[in-house]
C-alpha cells in the first residue's frame, strides 16, 4: 500500500509529462504542415502585400500629370467640370460619382460606369478645376480611388488576377497564418535554452531555426493582426464575421439613401471593405449626365459643407433613382479618421439622413482603423514602414522555414511521426478535445475546414503505410 502510494506521484508526473509531449508533438507537426502546405500561399500574400503598401508614392509619380496640374487660381463649379467631362466621355457611359479637387493643384475626378468594369471600378475622367481640361481617362478602383499600377498589385494580393476563385488563396493563408503563429510561439517557449550558442553557431538548420523563432516572437502581434483583418474581407470566413456582427450588433452605421415618406431603406455605400468588393455596382438604375444633375453637385456640396462635411477629400453620388437622395461621403482614412456620410434632399438640399464616424460603435471604429492600417493608409508612412517591415520578415520567415526542412529533410525510406500517430498519443479527453476544436474551426475557417481534410487524408495514408505490416492485420 505504501509502495504503491509513493509511486502515485511520480505516475502522475510521468503521465502529465507524457501528455505535454503528445500534445507538443501534435503542434509540431500540424506547424509543419502549416508550413510546407500553406507556407507558399503565405509567401505570395506577404510579398504581394508588402509591395502594395510600398507603392502609393510609386503611383502619384507615375500618374504626376493626371492627378495634378500647373494651373492656379479660382475653381470653376463643379457643374461646368462634369459637364466638360461629359461632354469628352459621350453620352454612353453612366455618371456614378464626383470627387472635388482636394486642394490647389489637384485634379477633379469626374467617375462613370460602363459594361465591362469589375467590381469596384469606375472610369475616371480627372479634369483640371480651373481650365476644365481633360487632364487623363482611366480605371480606378475602389474606396481609396487606386490607380492602374497599384490596382493591378490589389489584384494580385487579393486573387492572384485569378477572379473569385484565386481569392481562396489569400483566405486559405489569412486562415492559417494566426494558429502558425500561435504554434510556433509554443514550441519557441518549449524550446527555449535547448540549443546552446556552440552547436547554433555549427549549424546551419539551428541558425534557421533560431532565427525563424526569434522572427515569430517579434512579429507575433503583427501576425495575428493581420490575419484577423484579413479574414474579415475574405469570402467564406468573411461571411461567417458579417453574421457574427449582425448577431453582436456590431454593424457598421450608415446613412439612409431613401427620401422621407418613401417605403424601405437602402444603405449609403459599401462597408469597411468596399475597397475590395463590389460597393461601386449597386448603380444599376444610375440616371444619365443630364444638365439637371450636373447642376445640382454645387448645391450638395453646398449643403454638406454647412451640415459638418468638413474633409477635403470627398465623394458625392447623384440619386440612383427618383425617391433616393445624394450622397456625400467623406474618405479621407487616414489620422484622424474621417468617413462621415450624408443624405441629401434633392429638391430642398436639406440633410436627410447622416451616419457620422464620432457615433460609430467601438467596434465598427476598431475595425475601419484595422482595416485601414492593414492597407497602410491609417498613419501615413509610418503605417507603411510597420507594414512592410512585417512583410518583409513574414517573407524571411517563409524562407528560413523551407531551409531548415530542407537541411533537415528525411531521407528516402523514412519514417518521420505523423500528425495522426502524434493525435493517437494524446489522451482521450485530450484526443476529444482536439477533434472538437479542429471541427469549430473548419466551421468559422471553411478554407482552414477544407485544407485541414486534405491534410489528415494525406497523413493518414502515411500513417498507415508506416506501420508494421503485423499492426495493419
Amino acid at each position: 500500500m505504501s509502495t504503491q502510494t509513493l509511486d502515485s506521484p511520480a505516475a502522475s508526473a510521468r503521465a502529465r509529462s507524457a501528455g505535454r509531449g503528445a500534445l507538443l508533438a501534435l503542434i509540431t507537426r500540424l506547424h509543419f504542415y502549416i508550413g510546407l502546405f500553406v507556407g507558399p500561399f503565405i509567401l505570395v500574400a506577404a510579398v504581394t502585400g508588402t509591395l502594395f503598401v510600398l507603392t502609393p508614392q510609386i503611383e502619384n509619380h507615375l500618374y504626376a500629370d493626371q492627378l495634378r496640374t500647373a494651373s492656379r487660381g479660382a475653381a470653376q463649379p463643379l457643374a461646368r467640370q462634369v459637364e466638360a467631362a461629359q461632354a469628352r466621355i459621350g453620352p454612353g457611359p453612366r455618371l456614378f460619382a464626383v470627387r472635388p479637387a482636394p486642394g490647389e493643384g489637384d485634379t477633379t475626378r469626374v467617375m462613370y460606369t460602363q459594361p465591362g468594369l469589375g467590381d469596384s471600378e469606375s472610369r475616371a475622367l480627372f479634369v483640371d478645376p480651373v481650365t476644365l481640361e481633360i487632364k487623363g481617362d482611366m480605371i480606378v478602383y475602389g474606396t481609396s480611388g487606386t490607380l492602374p499600377f497599384r490596382t493591378a498589385l490589389d489584384y494580385l494580393h487579393r486573387n492572384l488576377m485569378l477572379g473569385e476563385l484565386g481569392r481562396n488563396y489569400s483566405e486559405l493563408a489569412a486562415s492559417w497564418l494566426w494558429l502558425a503563429a500561435l504554434g510556433g510561439l509554443v514550441l519557441w517557449f518549449a524550446r527555449r535554452g535547448r540549443d546552446n550558442a556552440a552547436n547554433t553557431a555549427r549549424s546551419p538548420r539551428l541558425r534557421a531555426r533560431r532565427w525563424h523563432g526569434l522572427l515569430g516572437l517579434w512579429l507575433a502581434v503583427g501576425l495575428l493582426f493581420l490575419s484577423a483583418t484579413g479574414l474579415t474581407w475574405s469570402n467564406w470566413a468573411g461571411a461567417r464575421v458579417d453574421q457574427l456582427r449582425a448577431q453582436l450588433g456590431w454593424i457598421t452605421p450608415s446613412a439612409s439613401m431613401k427620401l422621407p415618406g418613401s417605403a424601405g431603406t437602402a444603405p449609403a455605400a459599401a462597408g469597411e471593405h468596399a475597397h475590395h468588393h463590389g460597393g461601386m455596382h449597386e448603380h444599376g438604375a444610375m440616371p444619365a449626365a443630364g444638365a439637371s444633375v450636373a447642376g445640382g453637385f454645387d448645391r450638395v456640396l453646398e449643403g454638406a459643407r454647412l451640415g459638418g462635411i468638413d474633409s477635403n477629400q470627398l465623394e458625392i453620388r447623384p440619386p440612383r433613382a427618383a425617391d433616393q437622395a445624394w450622397m456625400v461621403r467623406e474618405v479621407d482614412r487616414s489620422w484622424p479618421t474621417q468617413v462621415d456620410t450624408v443624405a441629401i434632399d434633392p429638391v430642398s438640399f436639406a440633410i436627410t439622413s447622416r451616419a457620422d464616424f464620432d457615433t460609430f460603435p467601438l467596434i465598427a471604429k476598431l475595425i475601419r482603423w484595422g482595416v485601414d492600417m492593414h492597407m497602410g493608409i491609417l498613419f501615413g508612412w509610418p503605417n507603411q514602414l510597420l507594414m512592410a517591415a512585417i512583410g518583409l520578415a513574414l517573407t524571411a520567415m517563409v524562407i528560413l522555414g523551407y531551409r531548415m526542412w530542407w537541411l533537415r529533410r528525411p531521407a528516402a525510406g523514412a519514417s518521420p511521426q505523423t500528425l495522426t500517430q502524434a493525435w493517437r498519443d494524446l489522451s482521450w479527453p485530450a484526443r476529444m478535445a482536439a477533434a472538437g476544436v479542429a471541427v469549430a474551426l473548419g466551421w468559422c475557417l471553411p478554407a482552414m475546414g477544407a485544407s485541414l481534410l486534405v491534410f489528415v487524408a494525406v497523413d493518414v495514408l502515411r500513417w498507415r503505410l508506416r506501420r508494421p505490416a503485423a499492426s495493419r492485420n
